[in-house]
């Protein structure tokens, strides 16, 4: 059964705004959300307006009429899908009134959530799963070599991403290739750091002013440079989290679900680069 605010126990395993026990840490959690521009909307499918066309601008000469020009918009329109997550818990722990107990369920299942949306953030899933940075056909592309030598794909993916009018805001890559790049020394026979060369200094995880994020759903061998202000995570603000106390009648557990919807829209998507490995 679902949780009403008059439901006998319900104070004590979740307080009254219950969706946030799982919306607030899946933001905590999921890179989607954090490196992207969230946007919360109550329909069914958002519809992003993109600019196909400016207003034409010139030179004109005083008192000379200005000629009119339309602005021509396009639109992407983006379906929030569902993500769900399932965990059991004891009677004990649902009736306890203590807020920790409700914030553990809530994490939970929002580790959860946040893992399958990450996974197609960085992924080209199938249906129902949103479509994420793999993908993008228009997403720009730099290739660098087997073993990284220097910092030259990204300084060319920074470039290729501000041509499309974009700026990398964030990298993310697997947790080998982040400390591939890690052990890069400035010169032959240093133990210096090319990314931090005061080796006094607490180690940055940061490429050319930009932080580094490892992700295990980040395919081999890539790395994503990502534009925020390019990348839109829609959320529905319909969270919720239910609980049915009847499915494990006979252990004496509670069924505790969390569902929210969520997508990525990508205005421009040359302003996201993939910078690809030639072992791919």
């Amino acid at each position: 059964m679902s949780i009403y605010t008059n439901t006998p126990g319900a104070q004590g395993i979740l307080p009254d705004e219950y969706g946030a026990l799982v919306e607030k840490p899946v933001k905590e959690l999921s890179l989607a959300v954090k490196l992207g521009t969230v946007v919360n909307t109550e329909s069914t499918i958002y519809r992003i307006p993109i600019l196909a066309d400016d207003v034409t601008v010139g030179a004109v000469a005083e008192g000379a009429e200005i000629t009119p020009s339309d602005v021509k918009f396009d639109e992407q329109k983006v379906r929030p899908a569902k993500f769900a997550g399932l965990t059991v818990i004891s009677r004990e722990m649902a009736e306890d009134s203590s807020p920790s107990a409700g914030e553990q369920v809530g994490r939970s299942i929002a580790r959860q959530i946040a893992n399958s949306v990450d996974r197609a953030f960085l992924n080209a899933l199938t249906d129902p799963n949103p479509a994420g940075l793999g993908s993008l056909k228009g997403i720009s592309k730099v290739n660098a070599p087997v073993v990284y030598a220097n910092l030259d794909p990204f300084e060319e993916a920074i470039s290729v991403s501000e041509a499309a009018g974009g700026n990398i805001t964030a990298w993310v890559m697997t947790a080998s290739t982040a400390l591939d790049i890690a052990k890069l020394k400035d010169q032959s026979n240093s133990n210096r750091s090319l990314l931090n060369t005061d080796m006094t200094m607490e180690g940055r995880r940061s490429i050319l002013g930009r932080p580094v994020f490892v992700s295990p759903f980040v395919q081999p061998d890539t790395v994503y440079g990502v534009s925020q202000a390019d990348l839109l995570t829609i959320v529905r603000t319909d969270t919720r989290l239910d609980v049915d106390k009847s499915v494990f009648f006979t252990s004496d557990r509670v069924a505790v679900k969390g569902t929210m919807r969520v997508a990525f829209g990508f205005p421009v998507e040359a302003a996201h680069v993939r910078i690809q490995n030639a072992a791919q």
